[in-house]
């Protein structure tokens, strides 16, 4: 057994592991990195990258099968999965081997196997080759999550997927069923409804993308609906008989059991963390509901061991995870970072219309204390969104009324992924109503609807 010497091991590299690796190795610290499987962990290899490569395809089909609307013709569309499969693939495969490059570049040995810490400054690397010892002054967790299953409602991988099974199709679903709205359900959802699907979405909560505010859940949910897709509210799968081909679900729903078949079904009902097989609990590190507990610079309850992104808890979000890389190896390294503050953090989910937001929701802005002025402003009066042929969508803000405070923001409509980061730039710069009524914003672009919502909070909006 060989034993190697570092001032920090990170376990698992995902992007809150690698980030932090390539953060320490810039400090001048020490670094090795163990993963056990790949590269740049689930978020490249299956999760944020494929699934995003994927809906690309079905949006390029979208707009294809919407033609004529732009004074086009194309004939015979279709889709080819597998094609569509391989190209998600390829992508994760190649942004996962320029993890691999930037670990070489930066100079941080990669071991990779399974990793198990055996002290508070030790770990054991067992791989093919056999058992390495590593040595550090500080140990990262970075291990992720996997998808949750609830009893009964188990993948196997053929009639029920999970999001892994979900990325490599072995046939294009029929009849499909999606438990959970939440990203990764209403991601898959977009996704296999617009290659024609017969969807339906099964949300135990009194609305889809619940985490989201309510008036942009209720906006989301009609254009689901326009899509094609049958959403049920306030319901629950109870059972899944499962025959040759096909699945029958009871589905509970103001308290009547109906029974619906179908071809496919596919469990998104919320994450755990990997934390089992790590030697935690030999170590007293505190756990609750399978995530580390960690203070708010990422320390757990063992002195010099830290836990990062999803292992560490919500939000759920890969730039969350590199974030707090970035803070732990500037801890560690003797620099005074500030904590990475969860109300700050953008959420994106890539269906078809795309949905965003920051900060508080005016109903938790509410509940918070807040005295608040909401704006509003929709796509359908803004040039661009016209001349893209997306006039679906809304922007809306809240402002602390009293202050001027951008609590939040929050979006449904085309791009708006891409459009959320400007208000994200203007909490964390502390931003008042007055500095976003006095940005000039370019013309003609989506962004002007920002300024437009800002000005309707505050009475002064122009195109509406």
């Amino acid at each position: 057994m060989s034993s190697h010497a570092f001032d920090l091991v990170i376990i698992g590299a995902g992007p809150g592991g690698y980030v932090a690796a390539i953060r320490a190795a810039q400090l001048g610290l020490n670094v090795a990195i163990v993963e056990r499987e790949n590269m740049g962990g689930i978020c490249l290899n299956w999760g944020c990258i494929p699934t995003k490569a994927m809906l690309r395809s079905a949006e390029v089909l979208h707009l294809m099968q919407r033609a004529g609307e732009f004074g086009l013709s194309a004939e015979n569309i279709n889709y080819d999965l597998p094609a569509v499969t391989s190209r998600s693939r390829a992508v994760a495969k190649r942004l996962s081997q320029g993890v691999d490059y930037l670990m070489k570049k930066n100079k941080v040995p990669a071991f990779m196997g399974q990793a198990r810490l055996t002290g508070s400054d030790t770990i054991e690397v067992t791989s093919e080759k056999g058992k390495e010892t590593l040595k550090a002054k500080n140990i990262v967790l970075a291990t992720g999550a996997r998808a949750r299953e609830l009893p009964g409602l188990e993948a196997d991988g053929d009639l029920v997927w999970t999001y892994r099974n979900a990325l490599q199709p072995k046939r294009m679903p029929k009849k499909l069923l999606v438990i959970g709205s939440g990203a990764i359900g209403i991601e898959f959802a977009s996704f296999y409804n617009t290659l024609g699907a017969k969807t339906t979405v099964v949300e135990v909560m009194d609305r889809i993308l619940p985490v989201e505010d309510a008036e942009i859940s209720a906006f989301a949910r009609k254009q689901f609906v326009k899509h094609g897709m049958n959403i049920l509210e306030k319901a629950a799968v109870k059972k899944l008989d499962r025959k040759k081909g096909s699945v029958t679900a009871h589905i509970e729903q103001n308290g009547k059991i109906t029974t619906e078949e179908f071809d496919t079904v596919i469990s998104a009902v919320g994450i755990v963390g990997n934390v089992e097989n790590l030697g935690l609990e030999a170590l007293g590190i505190e756990i609750s509901k399978s995530h580390i507990v960690t203070d708010e610079y990422c320390r757990t309850s063992v002195k010099g061991i830290y836990a990062i992104g999803d292992i560490a808890g919500a939000p759920w979000l890969a730039h969350k995870a590199s974030h707090e890389g970035v803070m732990v190896a500037e801890l560690i390294a003797g620099g005074h970072p500030h904590p990475v503050k969860p109300e700050s953090i953008a959420g994106c989910t890539y269906c078809n219309p795309q949905v965003a937001s920051v900060g508080y929701t005016e109903e938790k802005a509410k509940a918070a204390g807040y005295e608040v002025k909401v704006g509003r402003f929709p796509f359908v009066g803004n040039g661009k969104a016209i001349a893209l042929g997306e006039p679906e969508g809304m922007i809306k803000t809240v402002f602390d009324a009293k202050t001027g405070e951008l609590l939040g923001a929050h979006m449904v409509g085309a791009e708006v992924t891409e459009l959320i980061q400007g208000y994200v730039i203007g909490r964390k710069l502390e931003t008042t109503e007055q500095d976003l009524m006095e940005t000039v914003f370019p013309h003609p672009t989506l962004s002007e609807m920002m300024h437009e919502s800002v000005l309707d909070a505050y009475e002064r909006v122009v195109h509406i």
